[in-house]
């Protein structure tokens, strides 16, 4: 005699997370190939071949460029995501520890990022800070002069800072919100204040900020296009100089935007399924 259906439907290894995941990545998924295929329809995409030849004779190859620019955007992501993360940490975990001028100082840094504009915080480190190193003839002349020079580092800088103090206010709300019994059962059994930090209180804390670092990620991505303001040939800048070479508009930022929409798919995604692994406490 069969158990009734429902039964199956418990006892089936994906859990309704992991569905509703799928599902959305399926939509997704379609919704990009209807895009695109309307898009190769009606728009000319003939400069995306490997042998196009532009009006002035040259053989830009635009379909390898995006890839060094996807290339760009992936390591401005990832890097300043990963070290900004681990920044984020110190100075989440001093505002709630203190020393209280380290407290103050941290505090000062969260709210001086939070409060300004991102693209003003990567102007003053590259028309600002950039601008004075020319100008000391022992840093012009010195092996570090080709990397100050460089706006990619100053992108990377002021992506990891950005991310480092919005992610250091919700890691001070993280650790703030786990429980103070966990923390006294800790010290009872006699764990030292190191081990306690990272055998319950950061676990815990960086549990309460999953759902919310999705959505951190995802900002993070669609702010990289701000480093093609200072010269940084990431996909948005590549976009801007197809437009500028063959005076086409949209051709250049439907493809920006599917790649982009593609990106947040993934991480949206990855992060669904991640926050699916982690046990839930059941009532």
């Amino acid at each position: 005699m069969t158990g009734h259906p429902a039964a199956a439907v418990r006892e089936s290894p994906l859990t309704d997370g992991t569905w509703s995941a799928m599902r959305v990545f399926g939509y997704a998924t379609v919704a990009v190939l209807v895009a695109v295929g309307l898009a190769a329809w009606l728009l000319q995409w003939e400069w995306l071949s490997p042998g196009y030849v532009n009006s002035r004779g040259q053989a830009p190859n635009y379909l390898w460029q995006f890839w060094l620019g996807l290339g760009r955007t992936l390591t401005l992501l990832v890097v300043s995501v990963v070290v900004g993360y681990a920044l984020a940490i110190p100075i989440a975990l001093v505002q709630v520890t203190g020393p209280w001028p380290l407290a103050w100082l941290a505090k000062g840094f969260c709210t001086f990022i939070r409060g300004t504009p991102l693209l003003v915080q990567l102007w003053l480190l590259y028309y600002g800070l950039g601008s004075l190193f020319p100008q000391i003839p022992w840093i012009r002349f010195s092996p570090a002069w080709p990397y100050l020079r460089d706006g990619f580092n100053y992108a990377l800088l002021a992506f990891i800072l950005s991310f480092a103090g919005y992610e250091g206010e919700i890691m001070r709300g993280g650790f703030l919100g786990v429980p103070r019994g966990e923390l006294e059962a800790g010290r009872a059994i006699g764990m030292s204040s190191w081990t306690l930090l990272r055998r319950i209180w950061l676990p815990r804390a960086v549990l309460l900020v999953l759902p919310t670092l999705s959505g951190e990620v995802v900002s993070q991505l669609k702010s990289t296009p701000l480093a093609a303001t200072v010269t940084v040939f990431d996909i948005y800048g590549i976009g801007r100089e197809v437009q500028q070479d063959l005076f086409i508009t949209y051709e250049p930022l439907l493809l920006i935007a599917a790649i982009y929409g593609t990106l947040t798919a993934i991480i949206a995604v990855g992060f669904r399924m991640i926050e699916n692994l982690v046990p839930k406490k059941r009532g």
